[in-house]
This record gives C-alpha cells, structure tokens and sequence, in this order.
C-alpha cells in the first residue's frame, strides 16, 4: 500500500492511535483499500497483550468519516444479490472486531461523522465527540436509497434506543454532538483540542470500571421492548415514512422494517437480516437515481464556472440589493444571515422599511423556534443598511438589481449607479426573463455585468442560475459562483437565452398542462399524473402560486422566441380577464376560501374554462405523463443544441434543485437515459399531430441511431 489511509500511533505505551487521513483528499472515507487498512492494523493489535485501549482519531479538521466510497458504490451497481451480502457482511464483521478486541476501543469524533463512519463509530465501546461546530452524527444512507449495511440498524438501537434509531436511520438526518450526547451515542463533549487527552482518560475510566463489558454483553442480545410497544412504534413510524414519501422512496419503510424484525434477534442474526434487506435494495433504479444526484451535487461543489484554467475570483464581502420586494429582501437575508455586509434599497419608502423587517426575520429563522430568533436578529441587525442614497448603495463590491421585471425600469436604474461603482465592482441582474445581453445594453463595462437569478422563496431554494451575457467576462463569471457558493447556494453558469434554463424547460411542462385542459383532460387528473411521477405540486396548483398574469407574461415572452412551437393559449387571458389570477386573488384555477389557504376545486371555474375546451375525453395516467414531461425534455435536448448549458449535468441538477423535479428519478436526462432516445423517438410519435412542439429533435435522433446516452 503505497498511499497508506491509517497511521499508527502510541499516545501512552499502553494506547494505540489509528489516525485517519486519505491522502489528497479533503474528507476521509472508507474505500475497500481503507478497510484492508484496517484490517491489518487490527490483525496485528489483537495480538498484543499489553495494550489497554485503541482510539480512533482523524488529522482531518472537522471531519473524521464522510462515510463510504461511493465511487465504488457505483462499480458495484450490478452485482448480484449474493455479492452484496458478501460485502455488507465484510463490513459488519471487520468493525464488529472493536466490540470483542482485548482493550477499549474508542472513538473520538472531531467533525463530520456520518454513514460507514458513523457505523464504524458504533462498533466501538465509546463514542467522544469535540465541541468543533462542524461536528455531526448520522446515517444518511437513505437518501441514496439505501440503509446502513455495516451493522448501523443492529447498532444504532441497542445504544440509542429503537425510537431514536429508527427516526435517525429512516429520516435520514444528522444530529449535533450535543443532541448525540443526550441521545446516549456520545460519552463526553469536549474542547477540540482537549479531545486525545479525553479519549486517553476514558481508556482509564473504562478499563477501571469495566463498564463497557457490561454494555457490550447488553448491545450483543435482543433489545428489551414489548410486543405491544414494537407494534405502536411500527404503526406510528410506518404513518409518518409514508407521509413524507409518498410512497416513491422504499429504503426508509425497509429500514424501518429491518429494525422492527431484528429487535427480538441478538445483534449477530441482526446483521446477517441487515446485509439480506440491504441487498433488495443496493442497485435499485431508486438507489441509482439517487447516487447520481449525489454526484451531480458533488460535481457542483468542484466547478468554478469556467472551463480551463483557474481564475482568480474577486472577494464579495458587502452586496447592495437593488428593490426590496419578496425577492429581494430574500435575496438580502441569505447575504445577512452567512454574515456579509448588506445594504438594501428601494424607490418606496415604505416598501423599504417593510423589507428590512422581512430580511431580519428570514436571516434569523429559527427551525426549532419555527420563527425568528431575537437574539440573532440583534446580532444581525447591524449587517443591514436601509438606504435611499446613490452613493452607500454603489459602495458595495456586488449590486443584485432586483426590480419589476421592466427593461426601461431596469436600465435607468443602471444608469444611476454604474457610474458610481468601484473599478472591480460586479453589477448583477435577477431577471427571470429578459435577456443579459439585452439589459448589457449601454453599460460602459458589460464585462462586469451578468445575471445572478434566485428563485422563490430564497431561504428555501437552493439554485442561482449565474447567466453569462455576450460581454461577460471569466472572472465575473467565477467570482458570481464562488459568491453564490459562499452564501450556501448552488449555481448553475448558462449562456444568454429566453427563460434561461429552469424557465424555458417549466414552461413546455406548464403550457402542455392548458392545452391538456383544452382537449378534456380534467384538472384533478392531471394533477394526479404529474404528482404520481414525483413532481411536488401539480402544473395547474403551481399556476395559481405563480400568478396567472405572471404566466401571461412570461408565456408572451416564450411565444415571440419560440413561434413555431409554443401556442398561445386563449385561456389564461381569461382567467386574467375574470381576476381569476391565482392564490393572491383567492381565485384562480382553484379557490382558497379555506382557513389554511390550501386550493379546492372551485365549481365557478367552469364559466371561464368551458368556451376554451375543445372536445371531452379521458386520458390514460401515462398518455397524461407523457404529454406532461416530453415537451419538457424536448426542450432540454434543444437547450443543449443551442450551447445554453454546459453539460446535460446542469440540466439535471437545475431542474432537481429550480423546479422539485423528482431526485428519485435522477434528474430528466438521467431519466430519459433509462427510457433510451430509441424508446423516446417511439413514444413522440403517437403525438405527431400536436405539431412541433412533439416532434423529436436532430440531437435524439441522432442518438437513437447511436445509442448514445446523456450520461
């Protein structure tokens, strides 16, 4: 082993450290060359009798186990179900070697220890965690579509108990070292530089007491619950799974099965059913879907922007937000809450006042509060500057011009603030639609200028599409993704075009929906098939949230870029045309008369929507389906002919992380890879009729007659 992961050490002449440090690698993880590590290391330990305690340690800050490699994950995709329980079982049995080794075995967690770390912490007697804010404990394995298959289900509720192990395991989410410490996981939390002396007192503590034989001989038996209490956890835990997937995601009901069927087993048959059940899953499309947005998300973290060499990015550290509506007193707070300098702007007095009160409530949300923290937002408070005056708003190293969305609106702002802008600052629009290059127009340094576009509601989406004008320069490019990184984002960089990306492929997907309407489909059917392919909300719901006079707009925007393909509905004038504009109206193609706001079916609606029907007929769930989602992957295929993206990737993390497309099925072209472009091509034709808008592209044809693949 020329690049050696683990590294031995004595810190007493009684005390081994296996030190933990992937070499050339930011996070250590487990890769099966790790665990041969390991396995030497211990091979040799056992044999000593002169050792009291092994403590694992990392040289990483704030992390110790990322968990496995999932690279390796992939290569094994295929492998047979036999196969799996072989490796699920080589892990169970190489960490199992720390609950029997002839000394305390001790894990001193400095940071990030999640998944195969975490189930490799498990198997030790104790558990240490520093106070380093970056430390976390948990088992993310289903939200790759599996479960923990190196003994974390047999573990997990023998320390913790089956309630928390089952809300740990099957929810997927970490826990802090404090909550790991109340939860029974952690022995001690202590200062990050104090950590080795802890673990070495613990070694002493524990070999004094011999506490931990009598936990090892406890978590090795049958865990004491009554059938009664089995059965109730079941039901309730079984309710709320089904609630939040829908059904669309098995690993966490086959976690929670796992766990219940192996409560009454000791933990040796406990893993062996483990390895059994986390075959049934390894390799599912689900499981594949899942760890390709695992990768697109990691690819993301990598990539500045801009192909080729590195480019030096300038430093943002106070932005000025130009408008402050909903989105940008959003836009504002995700820059106050990571700590940047923000001053915030608007032509209404009023308007501004009422936003820097939304921007310090945002920044300050508190999950666990479920509002605002007072405490934070004082502490925040002083990040935030209302302003009206040109020169403070033109101070900033970054200007977001956030403002209706008005060309003539937008240019005269511009025209009062590039001027007064510093030699290296980046003027930045949040368009949704306009065209960059058409807004560069005029600017004396459309190089500085380009379209950093959030989507609502800030706080809770994660993309920025970063959009590159004509005149657009590398480092702005580069510098508006490490920015949009820096405040917690993920930015997508794309060429100039109508609705850029996440719009452009919405609205195929949103107008098929009315023309649907328009040939008989009823409303609850539609909505029902896009649901039932894993989309969050229905097209129609999602019209009314949008506002059907937004619709209008951005429909007239896409209709004169696109005439021969988009055809504009006589319908949504209408609707505008009767006020009927969606949930802001309490009318749209819903009604929200109830308390909560939620949409009901609205009898009237038939009064607007009847002239525009032009026949009635049923539709099968997947004849719904596919008019819904080929138009939209049509026109992914001609964003990429176009050059407006990259790389098909983008397609798919913009769509996931933009627009709620279902992470379950990988994204739409990972999707429409395990349909093939052949398939696809057969699928279009029953749908010639409908004219362009349903007619394959030269870029599927060409790779139905390759077989080529997006991925």
């Amino acid at each position: 082993m020329t690049a050696e992961t683990l590294s031995l050490s004595m810190a007493e002449p009684d005390i081994a450290v296996l030190t933990f440090d992937t070499p050339n690698k930011s996070a250590n993880v487990l890769s099966n060359s790790v665990l041969d590590e390991l396995a030497v290391h211990l091979d040799a330990l056992e044999k000593r009798t002169d050792l009291a305690g092994l403590i694992f340690r990392s040289a990483k800050s704030g992390i110790f186990i990322a968990g496995a490699d999932l690279r390796e994950f992939v290569q094994s995709l295929g492998a047979p179900e036999d196969q799996v329980v072989a490796m699920c079982r080589r892990g169970q049995l190489l960490f199992g070697r720390l609950s029997k080794a002839p000394f305390v075995t001790v894990a001193a967690i400095n940071g990030i220890c999640v998944g195969g770390g975490a189930e490799l912490a498990s198997w030790c007697d104790r558990r240490l965690f520093s106070n380093n804010p970056k430390a976390e404990f948990g088992f993310p394995e289903v939200k790759l579509g599996l479960f923990p298959g190196w003994g974390g289900t047999a573990r997990a509720p023998r320390i913790a108990g089956l309630s928390n192990a089952v809300e740990m395991v099957t929810g997927g989410e970490s826990i802090s070292a404090e909550a790991a410490y109340k939860m029974g996981w952690a022995s001690d939390v202590v200062a990050d530089d104090q950590l080795l002396s802890a673990a070495i007192r613990l070694v002493r503590a524990e070999q004094a007491t011999k506490e931990y034989l009598k936990d090892r001989e406890r978590w090795s038996g049958p865990i004491e619950i009554t059938e009664t209490e089995l059965g109730f956890l079941g039901a309730t835990a079984s309710a709320v799974i089904r609630q939040q997937t829908k059904g669309q995601y098995p690993a966490p009901d086959a976690a929670l099965e796992t766990m219940l069927e192996s409560a009454m087993l000791d933990s040796d048959a406990a893993c062996e059913l483990e390895a059994t059940r986390m075959a049934k899953l390894f390799g599912s499309p689900v499981n594949a879907a899942l760890l390709n947005v695992f990768f697109l998300t990691d690819r993301n973290k990598k990539d500045t922007g801009v192909d080729g060499e590195q480019i030096a990015t300038q430093s943002i550290n106070s932005v000025t937000v130009v408008g402050a509506g909903i989105m940008g007193s959003g836009i504002a707070a995700a820059n106050v809450k990571r700590g940047i300098a923000v001053v915030l702007t608007d032509a209404a007095h009023e308007a501004l006042t009422k936003g820097g009160r939304n921007v310090l409530e945002e920044a300050s949300f508190d999950r666990t509060l479920k509002g605002p923290s007072a405490e934070r937002m004082l502490e925040l408070a002083p990040l935030l500057n209302l302003t009206t005056s040109p020169d403070e708003v033109a101070a900033s190293d970054l200007v977001i011009e956030a403002v209706v969305e008005n060309e003539k609106v937008k240019h005269s702002i511009y025209a009062q603030i590039e001027p007064k802008l510093g030699p290296d600052a980046i003027l930045a629009s949040n368009t949704s639609t306009i065209p960059i290059t058409k807004l560069a127009a005029g600017l004396k340094h459309p190089d500085r200028f380009c379209g950093i576009h959030f989507f609502n509601p800030v706080r809770r989406m994660k993309l920025v599409e970063v959009i590159r004008g004509e005149k657009t320069s590398d480092q702005t490019i580069a510098t508006a993704v490490a920015y949009a990184k820096g405040i917690g984002k993920i930015p997508i960089v794309m060429n100039d075009g109508p609705g850029f990306l996440v719009n452009r492929l919405l609205f195929p997907y949103m107008h098929e929906a009315i023309e649907l309407l328009a040939d008989g489909a009823e409303i609850k059917a539609i909505e029902r098939a896009s649901k039932a392919f894993g989309m969050p909300m229905g097209p129609i719901e999602l019209y009314d949230l949008v506002g059907i006079d937004t619709a209008v707009y951005a429909g007239q925007t896409m209709f004169e870029a696109f005439p021969d393909r988009v055809v504009s509905s006589p319908l949504l004038p209408a609707m505008v045309a009767a006020k009927r504009l969606g949930k802001k109206t309490g009318r749209g193609f819903y009604a929200y008369d109830n308390k909560k706001g939620r949409p009901e079916p609205d009898p009237s609606l038939a009064e607007v929507l009847g002239p525009h029907v032009r026949e009635q007929r049923n539709f099968t769930p997947d004849e719904l389906t596919m008019r819904l989602f080929l138009p939209m992957f049509l026109e992914a295929t001609r964003v990429l002919e176009d050059g407006i993206v990259r790389d098909s990737r983008d397609i798919d993390l913009g769509l996931i992380f933009g627009l709620g497309f279902p992470p379950f099925k990988g994204g739409l072209m990972f999707w429409a890879d395990t349909l093939g472009a052949a398939t696809i091509v057969e699928m279009l034709k029953p749908f010639e009729s409908l004219g362009n808008r349903m007619a394959p592209t030269k870029l599927l044809l060409e790779m139905a007659a390759s077989g080529a693949k997006f991925y």
